[in-house]
């Protein structure tokens, strides 16, 4: 007989609450709950983005309750640059688009640190143009 392996999900490198403070202190939010807000709506927006090989890896590197919310998204058929990104959020909760500017920066710069460099790398591939600012990293143009 052969022992059944369980795959186990890796330890994310902090916590949610971990994470949540990160944003909070830097995204300047006044309270633990709307940098809790800016999380989920930023995570969901990008669970409808991002499909893949890298979406499975992001969603094991995030901790479970940020998890959650990005893999309980079904990915658009149409994916949007940036740019079109913060205006969607911006129109699904009518706040301003500098606002969603600013939740997305605060929430994908920590998406990026637990990414880690080469899976950010591959997830900017993955995604059009325009995001790459969103998460942190200057936005390098492909050689044609």
């Amino acid at each position: 007989m052969c022992a059944q392996q369980e795959t186990a999900r890796p330890v994310p490198a902090m916590t949610f609450h971990q994470m949540l403070e990160k944003i909070r202190y830097e995204g300047a939010y006044p309270t633990r709950e709307r940098a809790e807000e800016a999380v989920h709506l930023v995570l969901a927006g990008l669970g409808r983005q991002l499909t893949g090989d890298e979406r499975v890896e992001l969603a094991a590197r995030l901790p479970v309750e940020a998890a959650l919310t990005f893999t309980a998204q079904i990915p658009a058929t149409e994916q949007l640059t940036g740019r079109g990104f913060v205006k969607d959020l911006a129109t699904r909760t009518g706040a301003s688009p500098a606002t969603l500017r600013w939740d997305t920066g605060a929430v994908l710069t920590a998406v990026a640190d637990l990414a880690g460099g080469e899976l950010l790398t591959r997830i900017l591939q993955r995604l059009p143009a325009g995001y790459a600012l969103l998460f942190g990293r200057a936005e390098l143009v492909r050689a044609a």
